[in-house]
């Protein structure tokens, strides 16, 4: 007995010396494979899931059809010739139907992680940066297609199928969803239980969208609230994109300049440029925060 446990320990041993674990060396290439299945997981998903895809598109469709058409008998006398309540308040629906999508897109982070298989991601031999970077990647694709989607209902709020406006404009939103998403993964990355994740983005969504000025001018507000409208990160893409819708309709550039006076900062009028600058500056940062936060061991 005591020779047959010493075979058996001997050679144990020796099959414990043969086996070894390959392990894939981290590299770059490593890192951009880990983005892109990350990303494509995220596409998979929103593919699958048609009745998300309808539902995120009613309150923007509610906000534009009914809500435009119900006040628009109230903003005529306000609005000059040319331009419907509709028009106006287009922008802002667009960044709506961006908003929703992309923030709700981070939730999968949380349920990912009460299921277990963000550990298994995590457990990889990549770098916990590219699925950071992977999920911002996934959900701002996603929440851009719903953005497109609202764009090619341009014709209902009297906004014409200008080429150059249309790239203008999936360009901007492009780069709100993709800091919009950011935003959710850098609050996914520190909450455990999806219930309180949505209840957390519940209450940040509609203050984010009123604030932004979606519904009205960033001109003759009281003090606190053109402060709140400065520091909503929404406020310096809806006006961009209001500046791009306005300049693309027959209306007067005094017109223009009452209902899209720009975004300003004690008289000065902050550019375009630099309006999105701040938003892709936003985005990176909270990223950034995110890969942080997911860089620490659980």
């Amino acid at each position: 007995m005591a020779t047959t446990q010493t075979v058996t320990s001997t050679e144990a041993a020796a099959l414990a010396g043969q086996i070894r674990v390959a392990v894939p060396e981290h590299s770059l290439r490593s890192d951009l494979r880990a983005v892109s299945i990350v990303w494509r997981r995220e596409l998979i998903r929103f593919r699958r899931d048609r009745l998300r895809t309808i539902t995120s598109l009613i309150q923007p469709l509610l906000f534009l059809l009914v809500l435009g058409t119900g006040l628009s008998s109230l903003a005529r006398g306000s609005m000059p010739p040319g331009v419907s309540f509709k028009a106006f308040i287009y922008p802002g629906v667009l960044a709506m139907s961006v908003m929703f999508t992309a923030i709700f897109s981070a939730a999968s982070i949380v349920w990912d992680r009460e299921f277990g298989f963000l550990r298994e991601m995590l457990v990889a031999p990549v770098s916990r940066s590219a699925i950071v970077i992977g999920k911002c990647l996934g959900g701002a694709t996603i929440a851009t297609f719903q953005g497109i989607v609202m764009l090619a209902l341009a014709g209902l709020a009297d906004v014409p199928y200008d080429p150059v406006l249309m790239i203008t404009l999936v360009g901007e939103l492009l780069l709100l969803a993709f800091a919009l998403t950011a935003f959710g993964v850098m609050m996914a990355a520190r909450i455990t239980q999806f219930q309180a994740f949505m209840a957390l983005t519940q209450m940040l969504v509609m203050p984010l969208f009123f604030l932004s000025g979606a519904l009205y001018p960033l001109t003759g507000l009281p003090a606190w609230l053109s402060v709140l409208t400065r520091i909503d990160p929404l406020t310096y893409v809806v006006g961009p994109m209001r500046h791009a819708v306005f300049s693309h309709l027959s209306i007067s550039a005094t017109a223009q300049q009452a209902l899209s006076p720009g975004i300003t900062w004690g008289g000065w009028v902050v550019p375009a440029g630099l309006s999105l600058g701040i938003v892709a500056a936003m985005g990176l940062g909270m990223m950034g925060v995110a890969i942080v936060t997911f860089s620490k061991p659980e």
